[in-house]
This record gives C-alpha cells, sequence and structure tokens, in this order.
C-alpha cells in the first residue's frame, strides 16, 4: 500500500522510503486534528478568487487522508467549517458547502476501497439538503469500514458543544437522576460529539495562526500543538510527515513526570 500511495505521488516529496519507515516505526499519533487554514491568502497571493483557494485545498484534504491512513492513524479531524464561517460572503459559504459533494463523488470509491470510515461532527441545522446528503452517502457506503476515521467538523463549534454537554446534565439535575456533586469530568465529555473517539494526540494548524479558533476546546486540554506558516494547499505529505515526526520527540506527561526526576 505504501509503495502504491508513493507511485501516486511521484511529484510529491515523499521519495524517501527510509524516512517514512522510521516514522512508522516510532509512535503514531491516534488521532490527529487539523485546523486547514490559508486557502484565501493562498489564491489571494495568485491573483486568484478564495474559492480557488479551497478547491485547491480539497486536494491536499485527499492527499493528507492518503498518508494518515499510510501511517497507521486512527481518526483524521479535519476542521472543515466552523459555526462562524457563516459570517462569510454567501457566495464563498455557498461554494463550501458545495465541496463535501464534490470531493466525496469523486474520491469516496477509493475511501471504500481502502477502509476509510467517513464522520462528521457539527451540528446540522442550517447545512444545505445536498451537503448533507453528499456527507450521508459518504457515512452509509462506509459505515463498515474499520480502518482511519475520517472526522469533518462542519458547522462546528466547541463553545456550543460544551454548553449543549452541560445542558444535558442540568436536565438529568433537575430530573433528580443525577446528584451535582457526582458530575465529573467524564460526564461532560460523554456528551460532547467527540464522545466515541479517543481525544487528539496532536493538532495541527496551518497558515501561521497562533490559536485555536473555538475548535475542540475540551478535548485538546493535553493535546500536542504544531504550528506552521505553510499555507493548506501548499501542506503536503512531507509537511504532515514533519509534524508526526516532531510529535514523536515531544514528552508527553499529562501534568506529571515521564522520563524526568522531580527538581
Amino acid at each position: 500500500m505504501i509503495n502504491k500511495l508513493l507511485k501516486r505521488n511521484t511529484e510529491t516529496v515523499i521519495g524517501d522510503m527510509e524516512r517514512l519507515s522510521l516514522v512508522r516505526d516510532g509512535i503514531i499519533p491516534s488521532h490527529i486534528a487539523i485546523i486547514m487554514d490559508g486557502n484565501g491568502r493562498w489564491a489571494k497571493k495568485r491573483s486568484l478568487p478564495r474559492v480557488a483557494g479551497h478547491h485547491e485545498g480539497m486536494k491536499t484534504v485527499r492527499k493528507i487522508t492518503r498518508l494518515a491512513n499510510v501511517l497507521g492513524v486512527d481518526v483524521l479531524t479535519l476542521y472543515a467549517f466552523s459555526t462562524e464561517n457563516w459570517k462569510r460572503p454567501k457566495m464563498e459559504v455557498d461554494f463550501l458547502m458545495r465541496l463535501p459533494e464534490e470531493f466525496l463523488s469523486t474520491f469516496l470509491p477509493e475511501l471504500v476501497a481502502e477502509n476509510v470510515k467517513v464522520e462528521m461532527m457539527g451540528d446540522h441545522t442550517n447545512l444545505p439538503a445536498h451537503t448533507l446528503k453528499a456527507i450521508s452517502k459518504a457515512k452509509e457506503a462506509t459505515k463498515d469500514n474499520t480502518g482511519l476515521i475520517l472526522n469533518f467538523a462542519m458547522n462546528y463549534g466547541s463553545r456550543s458543544e460544551i454548553v449543549d454537554s452541560v445542558k444535558e446534565l442540568a436536565a438529568q439535575v433537575a430530573a433528580g437522576t443525577l446528584n451535582p456533586e457526582d458530575i465529573t469530568e467524564d460526564h461532560i465529555s460523554s456528551g460532547l460529539m467527540t464522545k466515541s473517539l479517543p481525544e487528539p494526540d496532536l493538532l495541527i494548524r496551518t497558515s501561521g495562526e497562533v490559536r485555536l479558533s473555538n475548535f475542540m476546546l475540551w478535548q485538546l486540554a493535553y493535546t500536542e500543538f504544531w504550528f506552521t506558516d505553510t499555507l493548506w494547499p501548499d501542506f503536503n505529505e512531507d509537511s504532515l510527515i514533519e509534524a508526526v515526526e516532531n510529535y514523536q520527540k515531544r514528552n508527553r506527561r499529562f501534568g506529571g513526570l515521564k522520563g524526568e526526576e522531580a527538581q
């Protein structure tokens, strides 16, 4: 499968099989989350409309999904559209809502063949019928796949997600089925859209921005962050390999001491 991927991407950077093998032999993040940023700036640099950047970014999604699958990543969550993105110009929003349909219609056969399972988290409210139809079709076609979970965050906002979880707990308290003093972190986590997924091990944000933009605020408590100036359409297989290599050098202590002596 690796050779097939490399052959398919002969014009990209991953031609170094030894480097890829070394990375695969190391600790691979179980869950990688990516804030895909910089499509508009990529287009502006080329005097193109912003939608051209989004279209190019879709090609990057395809390349990165392929490599994540080859590396053995369990979950790849992509921040595709936030609850705040509705503020953008209508033409751009309409284009973004068409991208899942275009992307999945061409990529779905490969996702099925490569054992990738498509999921989506976010508020279905306000999403156009054609967007939901494309995602539902992909979820249905890949529901029995057991490999990489490709999780799209569409119309997703972390604050509202946490509020919904707290409301659910408040309702249980009001109904007398839960005592306030018994509420734990696990109760809140179980009310989140990611309740069936491991928390991210690695967060990647492209384009040089260093903020979370209302993305998985609860889940990222002990996630390793990796920021790059590379714009999303320019993010390639070599970029992902570099991020994972950096992750493999980290000493994840989760608030304690690991591999160190207390000072």
